[in-house]
């Protein structure tokens, strides 16, 4: 992959949606049932791999530790509702997280920094081979595998790029971004997935229709999407640098000022200024690396601001503390 996918592409995630024949697609009518997709997925990761799985029960974390997996992409948003049945099984290079009574019985996904969605998949399928032995997924010779929403049915694939579009969102090329993409079969999404605002500039471009397509042909959409769409924000980019190097410098230098001196910041604020530093840190303006910015994307939201604190034993509202975490880092990255 070149420095200038690099540049852009924050990471690509693959994910399969499976179910056990025997149990009820909805796990969730019946806790036993709940239980017993979480016991075989371990059995089985624990007796079919020698990479160490740590599993996570959403019941027994305290909810800033549940919401770091969600900053983290390990786990999605939808299996926060279900705190009392929901599990994940995270490998120690977090590269392959196996999410448990979600929508369906496992979630299976890798996710990998950069454009590298060949790379992600045969991890996700390397997985699934391992959870397939012994009680084996729903299947059907012409439908393809069952789940618990028609549109995941047939591949249960789901392949999505992370894209930080910033030049194209300022000259307000997303609207026909968008429709362009739909028309390929493809999606945009905010930085969570469906449903959620595309807080920083982060675009999710994904499939839309799993049934009657091989998976090595959702993959190369996404990849093909994904590279045109790279292609125009590194010509917008340049264009810039170019003709209004002056005013690109400005805005960039004040959001790491702000970044590096503020005292208080929320969210939001931060999400706004990250944009500018990841962009900055891109382009060669700013003093941070590319994956300094990456790291703070997760680091710098409120539950792991609140796990900060309390590890520093700071006694500052998530606002302040915030301040803290990021002054400490950037200052880090440049002596550095």
């Amino acid at each position: 992959m070149s420095d200038c996918e690099n540049a852009i592409a924050v990471s690509g995630r693959v994910r399969l949606a499976r179910n056990y024949p025997d149990l009820p697609f909805s796990s969730m009518e019946r806790p036993e049932d709940a239980e017993s997709c979480i016991q075989r997925a371990c059995q089985a990761m624990h007796t079919g791999t020698e990479e160490v799985y740590t599993l996570h029960l959403l019941r027994s974390m305290t909810p800033d530790n549940r919401m770091a997996l969600v900053d983290e992409h390990l786990i999605s948003r939808d299996l926060l509702k279900h705190n009392a049945i929901g599990a994940a099984l995270i490998r120690r290079d977090e590269k392959v997280s196996i999410m448990m009574n979600e929508e369906d019985h496992l979630r299976i996904q890798s996710l990998l920094p950069g454009n590298h969605l060949r790379e992600a998949a045969e991890e996700a399928f390397r997985a699934e081979e391992i959870l397939e032995k012994g009680c084996g997924f729903s299947f059907d010779p012409q439908l393809g595998y069952l789940t618990s929403c028609p549109t995941n049915t047939g591949t249960g694939l789901r392949a999505s790029l992370m894209l930080h579009l910033p030049m194209l969102t300022r000259f307000k090329q997303m609207g026909n971004v968008n429709q362009s993409v739909a028309k390929l079969g493809l999606t945009m999404r905010g930085i969570y997935g469906e449903g959620s605002e595309a807080l920083g500039d982060l675009y999710q471009v994904s499939n839309q229709i799993t049934l009657g397509r091989r998976e090595e042909d959702i993959i190369d959409a996404v990849t093909a999407v994904g590279k045109q769409l790279i292609d125009l924000e590194n010509n917008l980019r340049e264009s810039c640098r170019a003709k209004q190097k002056a005013e690109v410098e400005d805005a960039l230098w004040r959001s790491y000022g702000a970044l590096r001196y503020a005292v208080l910041m929320n969210e939001k604020e931060f999400m706004q200024h990250w944009s500018n530093l990841r962009l900055g840190s891109a382009m060669g303006i700013l003093p941070t690396p590319v994956s300094v910015s990456d790291e703070l994307l997760s680091t710098a939201q409120d539950a792991h601001v609140r796990q900060y604190a309390k590890r520093k034993q700071l006694e500052l509202p998530v606002e302040q503390a915030r301040c803290a975490l990021l002054q400490e880092t950037l200052k880090a990255s440049e002596t550095h």
